[in-house]
């Protein structure tokens, strides 16, 4: 009965030490990114860094069970747009929405476009995503809403560049963001008939994002 009760109690402070570290690190990489020492996610939860290791096998299965809720959710948001009669509302609506996600989290904003290979659910949920995007494209294409050399490589790359923005205005000023977001997001619609140059192809932009994740 003593070893059942022991054993109990022993399960219950595993769980809670558990849900200290992932509220800790959701603090923490909302504050600064996905960079942060383990070590300062185990200080804000208040735990030994070996109390981390014993609940999580590395960085990327703390941010899976981190993120991984926000980005299913993020991912139904770009499937439910599909949803929407108005093709360029649609589209545009939603970048600007992602816009948004990065600009309140910059946690969210690395995971958005951060490679982990040892989180797939992280993946499998960025993919919902990203195919997304690819029918919004089309869509706004079939109803002449949208240039016909945008590309859904270019929605990632305006991504890529609202993050780079954030990171050098994000505590100076917070929402120097959204004129630039609008005014890319603008430069899509047919509307819009200046030549451009080539999209960079979903190789190149695979390659940005190895970069991006290599540099961390």
């Amino acid at each position: 009965m003593a070893q059942d009760r022991q054993e109990r109690t022993l399960r219950t402070d595993a769980a809670r030490n558990r849900e200290r570290v992932l509220a800790a690190a959701r603090e923490v990489f909302a504050e600064r990114g996905l960079d942060v020492p383990m070590a300062e996610i185990a200080d804000r939860a208040g735990v030994g860094v070996g109390t981390l290791y014993r609940r999580f096998a590395g960085r990327d299965e703390i941010v899976s069970a981190v993120f991984a809720a926000d980005l299913r959710a993020y991912a139904d948001t770009a499937e439910e747009a599909l949803s929407d009669p108005d093709p360029w509302r649609a589209l545009s609506g939603l970048l600007y929405r992602i816009c948004e996600w990065q600009a309140s989290d910059q946690g969210f904003s690395d995971v958005l476009l951060t490679p982990l290979p040892q989180a797939p659910e992280v993946d499998r949920q960025r993919d919902r995503f990203y195919f997304a995007i690819l029918d919004l494209v089309q869509r706004a294409r079939a109803a002449g809403e949208l240039r016909d050399d945008v590309t859904a490589d270019d929605g990632i790359v305006l991504l890529i560049a609202n993050a780079a923005l954030l990171a050098a205005t994000r505590d100076v000023a917070p929402d120097a963001w959204r004129r630039p977001a609008k005014l890319m997001i603008s430069a899509f619609r047919s509307t819009n008939t200046d030549p451009m140059p080539p999209a960079p192809g979903n190789e190149v932009v695979h390659e940005i994002l190895r970069r991006l994740s290599s540099a961390r």
